[in-house]
């Protein structure tokens, strides 16, 4: 038996230096794979996992540039921003 959560870590450090764009549009390509149903049980799965990897990578990306924003915002005066 493997063990897949050191290949999950793996595939999400070698991957952290991807733009968040790419990121992005490789995460929509996996869900319209899934959703075609032509894919085996076996390929949905690397498919999934590697969508899971896709989707933290993404979410870390995206908190890093909230924290950038509010930065930028409480070093320049702007006191009240909404950010979602």
């Amino acid at each position: 038996m493997t063990d897949n959560s050191k290949d999950t870590n793996d595939n999400d450090s070698k991957n952290n230096d991807t733009k968040f764009e790419d990121a992005l549009y490789e995460l929509e390509e996996i869900v319209k794979k899934i959703e075609s149903g032509e894919h085996s049980l076996e390929e949905n799965l690397e498919l999934f996992e590697r969508g899971i990897a896709l989707t933290r990578q993404c979410s870390s990306k995206l908190d890093a540039a909230t924290m950038r924003i509010k930065k930028l915002a409480d070093e320049n005066g702007i006191e009240e921003m909404e950010i979602d």
